[in-house]
């Protein structure tokens, strides 16, 4: 059976390969960034895809961490932003964290509905791929959580690599969108995610330490890390495991 990799964008498009296809959510600035450095410190992390999704999940949860924004801002009540950099040196690891953004965890919620699904970012790439060419052969659906109908730089790119790193490892590109956007991204540095319009929206509003702490952490995970049940969970790769228990 050929093994194919598409590489799509927005939470809507979930719908089209939710009941096929494996699906790896990217949103890497910032709510897959964020809930990977939160789930690699040992916190549990619940993305949620609004406030009223969010209101009754705290009330069931202990003493939860409340994280996110909404259009670029933190809703009111929450005690951080969506910060990779603000919650990967917390130390209060035991409190829950609710996630909340305007696009990458409303991907991430629909993504749940797939037979299998991963939130993923530039800090497991080379871990993602190593664990879903270990897998059963089902497709992949690399999708980029998009923003006011751009597919942005850093999810492009996030994205191409995942999927150029499966094409090495015996994949099918599913389509020309696919093949095209993998050659214009698969060799680009990781640089690049420094120069698009979510990169600009940090600096203009002092959040610049969330880009340092992107650009400062590529590929420096041995994990995936599924989404089941409504959350992130943590979870070395396939062929990791196995060359362990073969030891």
């Amino acid at each position: 059976m050929e093994r194919t990799v598409v590489v799509d964008c927005f939470p809507e498009s979930v719908g089209r390969y939710a009941a096929t296809h494996t699906i790896v959510a990217v949103d890497v600035i910032r709510a897959t960034t964020t809930a990977v450095s939160a789930v690699s410190s040992g916190r549990r992390c619940f993305p949620v895809p609004s406030l009223e999704t969010a209101v009754p999940l705290a009330a069931r949860l202990d003493n939860p961490l409340l994280v996110g924004e909404l259009g670029g801002n933190a809703p009111y009540g929450f005690h951080l932003t969506n910060s990779p950099a603000q919650i990967a040196p917390r130390p209060d690891v035991e409190r829950p964290m609710i996630l909340l953004s305007t696009s990458g965890t409303p991907l991430m919620w629909e993504a749940r509905l797939a037979p299998a699904a991963y939130a993923a970012c530039l800090r497991n790439v080379t871990a993602q791929a190593e664990h879903l060419a270990a897998g059963d052969g089902q497709p992949i659906a690399v999708i980029g959580a998009g923003s006011r109908n751009e597919f942005r730089d850093e999810d492009a790119l996030c994205c191409a690599w995942i999927a150029a790193a499966l094409l090495e490892r015996g994949f099918t590109a599913a389509g020309e969108s696919t093949e095209e956007l993998v050659a214009r991204w698969r060799s680009a540095p990781v640089e690049a995610c420094a120069l698009g319009h979510s990169a600009e929206y940090l600096r203009k509003t002092g959040q610049v330490s969330d880009l340092e702490f992107i650009l400062e952490h590529v590929d420096d995970l041995d994990a995936v890390f599924p989404l089941t049940g409504g959350e992130v969970g943590m979870l070395a790769p396939v062929t990791r495991r196995a060359a362990r228990a073969s030891a």
